[in-house]
């Protein structure tokens, strides 16, 4: 159990009074974290720099965490390494490595026919296969199906949040299921062989 005492400003939170329970911290969550983040990055390297910034951020606001209506510090961690890896996004989206939008997959056309059975084909593959293929997907894509699947954003909020319409979220959820899909279907086919 980590431990916490009161901080001395009162009812202003929780406060991390030793080194140890700050490892403590870190030894519990960065494994779930570094997960979290690697689905959003698609590298380890740019997933252990987030999860190492959004540490900083976590401990330097450990004050500020208040369990309110059900709310976990594991949620509010999440939420800020959901937060840095966003802008983790935002700062590199120029360089090589993340690419918001390729025009090959673009040009996929997309049914309702197409995104039905995705829930069912992934239950046919282990996890960590699926995981790798989230991680390949085209960045936007990625950022798309993330918010959308694991955080339950609304395309409303994803809009928001990654400064693009509602539809532009919409297409590229689509668009990444259409993917996922394909990439889990060539997975199947070649384990039947």
């Amino acid at each position: 159990m980590i431990r916490m005492s009161k901080s001395k400003k009162g009812d202003k939170g929780y406060s991390f009074n030793d080194p140890a329970s700050l490892e403590k911290l870190y030894d519990t969550y960065a494994p779930r974290l570094l997960s979290l983040c690697f689905r959003y990055c698609g590298r380890i390297e740019d997933a252990e720099d987030v999860l190492h910034d959004g540490f900083i951020k976590i401990i330097k606001k450990i004050d500020t965490f208040h369990e309110r209506n059900g709310g976990s510090l594991e949620g509010w961690m999440k939420k800020i390494m959901v937060n840095t890896a966003l802008n983790f996004l935002r700062d590199h989206a120029n360089e090589k490595r993340t690419v918001d939008i390729d025009p090959i997959y673009d040009r996929i056309n997309i049914s309702e026919e197409d995104e039905s059975p995705f829930e069912e084909l992934t239950g046919k593959i282990d996890q960590k296969s699926v995981m790798d293929m989230i991680c390949e997907l085209p960045s936007g894509y990625r950022t798309v199906f993330n918010l959308y699947v694991f955080e339950s954003y609304s395309h409303k909020e994803i809009g928001k949040e990654l400064r693009i319409s509602e539809n532009t979220s919409k297409s590229q959820l689509s668009k990444a299921r259409v993917l996922l899909k394909k990439k889990i279907n060539e997975l199947l086919i070649k384990q039947e062989d």
